[in-house]
């Protein structure tokens, strides 16, 4: 097996992975939270829950970047590190 093509083949088993830890979090979210909790300790478990909510958009971002990444792969023939073309790009390699 090529780098590329295992490569290639990594990305789509973090993606299915991506995928699973977003339902994953999915389902933490939906559960309800205990009507008897009550003060802090509820207001913890809503904190939680808001933080899981953050961490499940931070993955779909994630997840779509990797989507991304396969797409120009498979049209490419190859993964690449996406270029960086903000500030400080023209000055790092330019003659001094």
């Amino acid at each position: 097996m090529s780098s590329e093509n295992f490569t290639l083949e990594a990305a789509e088993n973090l993606l299915r992975a991506t995928e699973t830890a977003i339902n994953n979090m999915i389902i933490e979210i939906e559960k309800p939270v205990d009507s008897e909790v009550t003060g802090s300790a509820r207001k913890a478990e809503l904190a939680s829950i808001k933080q899981t909510a953050m961490d499940a958009k931070e993955l779909l971002v994630v997840r779509q970047d990797i989507e991304q990444m396969i797409k120009n792969a498979k049209e490419t023939g190859g993964i690449e590190e996406e270029k960086d073309f903000g500030g400080g790009f023209a000055e790092r390699f330019s003659k001094k």
